[in-house]
């Protein structure tokens, strides 16, 4: 059974947090891991992060936002607890967004200092990136911090590994934690400040929620300039005694399963489109640890859970459901109750609110409250002010019902729905249509503006033999409504996704313009 739910957890400061943790599992407990494969313990982890952290504070002010420019790792959580043993704030920016929207991050968190590693940068290829970016702010390399490490500094990771409490910068609850970026699916990225009783509570929600072995290993190849790969990747497991295997990208099909197994994973972290990829190529046994996947950040599909259920000796996939703003976990399956099609339940110490949706007749607008929810939105403007959510609702934008179970059934983003010949139809439930005719492929709905209907419906889709008449033939025999079947498909080799593995809505209604204007 999960442990019972303490909404006092969210009390205890980030570092504070980690130390608790080492207390009740042990210092010589192996807690982190990449593909390096030269593990941390959680004394190794707090000196390192006091001996890094001490480093940069040299470099840096007080209460500083300092832009975090690395890959899923052992340096990336290293990092961001030696910015906290000396009170910096970590600004975890996209590296994948391009840079405009990199720029535009740095700007609105007021970001002076970058840290980096030249092994990553040369590795991904970002050179012009980081060209860019030092007009705008210094670079600090990893690379030289830990080459500069020498006795003094050993001695006093020991010391501080001893004593923490007297060498890390005292925190409250209510300082920020961590700033992250929306992924931008649907617009530009927003600023998202989080505190860290917003994080602490997060990982004590779902701890509350889902039942975690400490002896489980949780294997993470999300990144962390995404709320999933921070709150999910390095938090939870860290602070529930779970070992963190942390894995550069997502993108890797071939080396992740094999690597699974090799680390002997009990839980995968991933989207859909990264799960099911990953299913396809495994050899037999590479699953064979698991005990379940979580997938979030985009709808599972059925073929996925179907995949698993046949080749996988029914490894059940729990899909979960969050936003950046709610740090992130809102709600998720779980492994005993496990309701495809849903999101599963609210984490406790959650309150919910439906308005109405003018024209949707089912669900409404989901507003959710909690001790994970934000502090505010950063202004754009660089001010560094925080527009804190109207009296602690925050507005997640999607459209939601509660099933007879108590579970979450999203039924699409509010901006998701076109109105066609003066009805409302969802574009979430239009993909679902075409994912039940061609379940292997991926595909994408947007609209576009039409002079007789108000609006018009154009599939996006990599499957090649996709065709109006099929997806007809299918709303037909299910009673789905004419409305709901796209006139137009467009065929493309791959449909544009983000470096989070979610669909590239803002790329393919560009793409949609073009073909209108065309």
């Amino acid at each position: 059974m999960p442990r019972a739910y303490d909404a006092r957890a969210g009390e205890t400061p980030i570092f504070d947090a980690l130390l608790k943790a080492r207390a009740r599992y042990g210092g010589n407990k192996e807690v982190l891991e990449d593909q390096d494969r030269k593990p941390l313990t959680y004394t190794g982890l707090v000196r390192a992060a006091f001996v890094l952290g001490r480093k940069i504070a040299r470099l840096t002010d007080p209460k500083e936002r300092i832009g975090v420019l690395l890959p899923s790792s052992m340096g990336v959580v290293v990092t961001f607890y030696g910015l906290h043993a000396f009170g910096r704030v970590p600004v975890m920016l996209n590296f994948t967004s391009g840079l405009r929207n990199l720029r535009t991050a740095c700007k609105a968190a007021g970001v002076k200092r970058i840290v980096t590693a030249r092994r990553f940068i040369e590795n991904a290829r970002l050179e012009d990136v980081v060209d860019t970016l030092e007009s705008l702010a210094e670079i600090i390399w990893l690379d030289d911090l830990r080459a500069s490490v020498g006795t003094e500094d050993k001695l006093f990771g020991l010391a501080a590994g001893l004593f923490p409490k007297r060498f890390r910068v005292e925190a409250s609850p209510d300082d920020v934690g961590v700033v992250l970026f929306t992924s931008g699916s649907f617009g530009a990225p927003k600023g998202v400040v989080l505190t860290q009783r917003n994080l602490v509570a997060n990982v004590e929600q779902v701890a509350a929620h889902i039942d975690l072995d400490p002896n489980w290993v949780l294997f993470n190849p999300l990144p962390t300039f995404h709320s999933f790969g921070v709150t999910g990747g390095i938090l939870l497991p860290l602070l529930t005694g779970m070992k963190s295997f942390m894995y550069p990208s997502p993108l890797h099909t071939k080396q992740i399963p094999p690597l699974i197994r090799e680390a002997k994973a009990s839980i995968l972290l991933a989207t859909d489109t990264f799960v099911n990829q990953y299913a396809r190529v495994a050899e037999p046994g590479d699953f064979d640890s698991l005990e379940f996947v979580v997938c979030g950040a985009e709808k599972v599909r059925a073929e996925t859970v179907e995949l698993f259920a046949r080749e996988y000796k029914g490894v059940p996939v729990l899909e979960g459901y969050g936003a950046t703003e709610a740090a992130p976990v809102i709600a998720v399956n779980q492994p005993h109750d496990n309701h495809p099609g849903t999101v599963g339940k609210m984490l406790p110490g959650m309150e919910t609110r439906l308005d109405k949706v003018e024209g949707i007749n089912v669900g409404g607008r989901l507003f959710v409250r909690g001790p994970n929810v934000m502090a505010g939105y950063l202004r754009e403007d660089g001010s560094g002010e925080i527009e804190p959510p109207a009296d602690g609702w925050h507005d997640t934008g999607d459209v939601v019902e509660f099933d007879e179970n108590g579970c979450v059934k999203i039924l699409g983003r509010v901006k998701r729905f076109a109105k066609i010949g003066g009805e409302m139809v969802s574009l979430t439930a239009v993909e679902n249509i075409a994912e039940a005719v061609w379940p292997e492929s991926r595909h994408a709905v947007v609209s576009i503006p039409d002079a007789k209907k108000g609006e018009r419906l154009i599939l996006f889709t990599d499957r090649r033999d996709a065709d109006v008449a099929a997806m007809a033939a299918w709303a037909r025999s299910h009673g789905a409504p004419e409305l709901a079947v796209p006139k137009k498909i467009v065929k493309l080799p791959e449909v544009p996704v983000l470096g989070t593995g979610k669909t590239d809505y803002v790329a393919i209604q560009k793409m949609a313009a073009t073909q209108a204007a065309a």
